[in-house]
């Protein structure tokens, strides 16, 4: 059998390789913002979106196209040149095509359409309405299940975190799904609880002398400033850097800012402490936090003095 009528190469519009480049722009610029930041939250809603329409068209390119009023998406997203008249390709909705992903790829659940729906719908409401979508929103409680979300994705197409998002990124990705999965780090509640019952059984001049005391102690100590869970004092997180050192120069001064993410809590007003990010995570303490130091201009850059640390040489007889 003859074919009389042949495509094209996929049109950009809905070529898998085109789709997954946008969203891999996109995670890039999400990483160079802080990800305590709305905008680090949008760009990540933009990027997903990408990720699985790219996830979608890889299966095919023409489970994008919209047929609901013309087969002309559709046509063109098989290669086919439409002959409509002002002919604008036009796809599916994000929802749907979250849908799609969960009927057709075995490991993508309904816990991660579920997620892509509510993520990207935020998304839709910080462009096209007054609300702040995104204002507020703590990115322990979204990062863990967007990172799965991509890793399920990207699996799909033979690629991993680590060439979606670099070395660095994808370290800590990794480290967040695994503290989300680790259904054992639940315990943690009892923990606070019990600590709750013996703090509110102390009386109210001691614990406000407690709580003073924990408000000096975690000024004084290097680490990021929290309430605890339990007691609700003052009380550190500290943990290990995921970012490089970024600088600036300002009024004069070097500021040097950054990243870490927290694995150990204490507090001690109550006396709770909490190891590991999986036991943080269900705490909600494990939000990555920034360390900002501050150095003169003209002290950073100087020459380091390469006699430093020497007893002055007297030659005097």
């Amino acid at each position: 059998m003859k074919k009389t009528v042949l495509p094209n190469a996929t049109p950009p519009t809905w070529d898998a390789s085109a789709l997954y480049l946008k969203a891999e722009r996109y995670v890039q610029h999400m990483s160079a913002l802080d990800s305590d930041e709305w905008e680090y939250a949008l760009w990540s809603s933009l990027s997903l979106e990408f990720l699985a329409r790219a996830a979608l068209a890889n299966v095919s390119p023409a489970l994008l196209a919209d047929t609901e009023k013309s087969w002309a998406s559709l046509y063109h997203a098989l290669g086919f040149a439409p002959l409509e008249e002002r002919f604008a390709p036009k796809s599916i909705v994000v929802s749907e095509v979250f849908k799609r992903l969960t009927a057709i790829l075995q490991d993508f659940t309904k816990e991660h359409e579920s997620f892509g729906i509510q993520h990207t719908g935020r998304r839709n409401t910080e462009l096209h309405s007054g609300d702040l979508a995104f204002e507020g929103i703590k990115s322990s409680v979204w990062q863990p299940r967007f990172y799965q979300t991509c890793k399920v994705l990207l699996d799909s197409m033979g690629m991993t975190l680590r060439d979606f998002l670099g070395d660095d990124e994808a370290k800590v990705a990794e480290q967040l799904i695994s503290a989300a999965a680790d259904d054992s780090a639940k315990a943690v509640k009892g923990e606070v609880e019990a600590h709750k019952k013996v703090w509110l059984a102390k009386g109210e001049q001691e614990r406000a002398t407690l709580s003073a005391q924990a408000s000096v102690w975690a000024s004084r100590l290097d680490g990021h400033r929290v309430d605890c869970p339990a007691c609700a004092s003052k009380a550190l997180v500290v943990g290990a850097a995921v970012s490089a050192p970024v600088q600036r120069l300002e009024d004069g001064e070097i500021i040097e800012t950054q990243e870490y993410l927290p694995n150990q809590f204490e507090c001690i007003a109550c006396g709770l402490k909490v190891a590991g990010l999986s036991r943080l995570a269900v705490i909600g303490l494990s939000d990555r936090y920034k360390k900002t130091q501050v150095y003169d201009a003209s002290e950073y850059y100087a020459p380091e003095d390469d006699y430093v640390g020497y007893e002055d040489d007297n030659n005097e007889y």
